[in-house]
């Protein structure tokens, strides 16, 4: 993807980019230098958009203790 800079040395962020990082209107960006001299850009003000696996994960609500767990593994009826 490539941008024009402006006389002002603005560029605009592709949206694939945006999008990518979640940035939008008023967002906080960082431009840090990596080791190998390229120039890496990050979302400055949150943290990096939450991954389709990190979404995913939670809980499913009040699960079974360990009594229950172990009463059923050992065929027994659950002791509650």
């Amino acid at each position: 993807m490539t941008t024009t800079v402006t006389a002002k040395g603005q560029v605009t962020i592709p949206k694939a980019v945006r999008d990518l990082l979640g940035i939008v209107p008023g967002s906080k960006v960082d431009f840090h230098r990596a080791a190998d001299g390229s120039v890496v850009l990050t979302r400055a003000d949150k943290t990096q958009p939450t991954s389709r696996f990190q979404k995913l994960r939670g809980h499913a609500g009040k699960g079974l203790d360990t009594d229950a767990i172990m009463a059923m593994t050992r065929g027994e009826r659950d002791p509650r």
